[in-house]
């Protein structure tokens, strides 16, 4: 889609707002690239059938900013009116201002011209509970904070009822943070396989197999490392989580030493909360379990993503519902009182009515947590690059409608919510608790709630406090991680900085 902007009255660089309408153009328009010509705009713009163009006017009272799209099907122009002394204010305030007014604008257009409008409206980004959280704590009801996003970002109503519901657990969880808390991510970037829709740094065993035990010899030293610091810091552990990749995709034994570290060099005195990611069940052995059990490991992961048989084939997973079957069993005789098991709405070769049985067996099978994530094509997949047939957006938008309807009924609660680019139908990923139950790893992550400290290849450390976000990143492969191990460890130091800037 041609982007123009008529630059003369827009306040800041016209290249400032190229986000905001690039969003929205995804949000409306699915799988169109922005494009900005450099020629001027045409005299004749009853030519075009694919161009979006963008205008602020200022008058004396009120300032208009329209966005005037032109489709195959048609032409509609957006327009959004603010006070002109919206312009006075300080800098920043006037980009907010416009960019809101702009992407309500391109919003409006859209809808007149799809005859259709997105479950989350005019809503961008990935977090959407940011909002009604914000409102919440500064005052607003659940109520208040559902109607303005109804009003002000037109989110349908069952979308805005989700996020104030997600946002309630926000706003716990915030409250119960300590001031010298953060959460600790450990990264496993192996898997047995690749699946078809995944893009996270993550290496299949059978091919990477001698870079296992060198990964974890310098994750151990990343670990004590991270520990001193930490506990100079003043800095205790509030919540533990090892993902990935598939973190039991180490032996037991490397399981072993990699927690036994961890106990020995972390603050966890005060940890609440010590998850990892089983995930894969051909991962999934009762040594491993028990070995986890006994490190204090309390939540687990055990994720089908679907229990339909050729739908498993389709995404590249060697395992079979029988074993995912089995495995949860195996946890639940080996100890374990929470389980989160995840599914995967819009899947290829998946249908309605496939979505329908997992998640009806998975619902039978009483876990504590179950997500429901929504297929994202996500760039470095082979799905994205092989391609493969999907469910439509509005099937997959019926997958998680239905899910919403089963979970509520079984006594499940939403409490954490995001969204993803490229995702099918512009719709979410929710995770849904048992009360009582809500993992405080995944809000705070998520909802940027407080500083989590990441270890491991791929791993983003975000340093949260005082309106600030520092992130420090560390090599995303395998290899690239042992061999810059001294900078990884080196930049360590920055956690001392940013709490400590005097020193």
């Amino acid at each position: 889609m041609k982007l123009y902007f008529e630059t003369s009255n827009f306040p800041w660089s016209p290249e400032r707002y190229h986000y905001a309408a690039e969003q929205m153009m995804l949000t409306l328009f699915p799988g169109e690239k922005p494009e900005y010509p450099d020629a001027s705009l045409p005299r004749d713009m009853s030519r075009e059938d694919n161009t979006a163009v963008f205008t602020l006017h200022r008058g004396k009272k009120l300032t208009n900013l329209s966005v005037l799209v032109f489709r195959p099907s048609g032409y509609y122009n957006g327009v959004t009116r603010f006070s002109s002394e919206e312009l006075d204010r300080p800098p920043e305030e006037v980009y907010h201002t416009v960019q809101h007014a702009l992407k309500i604008a391109f919003y409006k257009a859209g809808v007149a011209l799809l005859g259709s409008s997105p479950p989350w409206g005019a809503l961008t980004g990935v977090r959407p509970v940011k909002l009604p959280t914000r409102a919440m704590l500064e005052g607003q009801s659940p109520k208040q904070a559902q109607k303005a996003l109804e009003q002000d970002y037109f989110v349908s109503p069952e979308r805005a009822a989700l996020a104030v519901d997600c946002a309630k657990a926000s706003v716990e969880a915030l409250r119960s943070l300590g001031p010298k808390e953060v959460s600790l991510y450990i990264g496993i970037p192996f898997c047995p396989t690749r699946c078809a829709y995944c893009s996270f740094v993550s290496a299949g065993v059978d091919r990477t197999l001698n870079l296992v035990e060198p990964y974890v010899a310098a994750l151990l030293q990343e670990v004590e490392e991270t520990g001193r610091i930490l506990r100079e810091t003043g800095l205790t552990v509030r919540s533990f989580y090892m993902g990935g990749g598939t973190p039991t995709t180490l032996s037991a034994d490397q399981l072993d030493r990699l927690l036994s570290r961890c106990g020995e060099c972390l603050p966890l005195e005060k940890c609440t909360e010590y998850t990892v990611e089983a995930g894969r069940p051909d991962t999934i052995t009762r040594e491993k379990l028990e070995t986890l059990r006994a490190h204090h490991i309390g939540r687990i992961s055990i994720n089908p993503q679907t229990l339909e048989d050729h739908v498993l084939e389709a995404i590249g997973r060697r395992h079979t519902p029988g074993d995912i079957r089995d495995a949860y069993g195996l946890a639940r005789e080996v100890g374990f009182d929470c389980v989160n098991m995840d599914l995967i709405a819009g899947l290829p070769q998946d249908s309605f009515a496939g979505f329908r049985r997992s998640l009806e067996e998975v619902a039978g099978l009483g876990p504590e947590h179950i997500t429901i994530h929504t297929l994202a094509l996500k760039k470095g997949s082979r799905l994205m690059e092989e391609g493969g047939q999907c469910p439509s957006g509005a099937e997959t938008a019926q997958m998680l409608d239905f899910s919403r309807e089963v979970l509520t009924t079984k006594g499940y609660q939403p409490y954490y919510l995001y969204r993803q680019k490229y995702m099918s139908g512009s719709l979410e990923n929710v995770g849904w608790t048992k009360p009582g139950a809500a993992s405080l790893y995944n809000i705070v992550m998520m909802e940027e709630l407080h500083s989590v400290i990441s270890l491991g290849a791929g791993g983003v450390t975000k340093l949260i406090g005082e309106g600030r976000i520092l992130r420090l990143t560390n090599p995303k492969f395998p290899q690239d991680y042992l061999s810059s191990l001294d900078k990884v460890l080196g930049q360590k130091t920055q956690l001392q900085v940013f709490y400590e800037p005097n020193l």
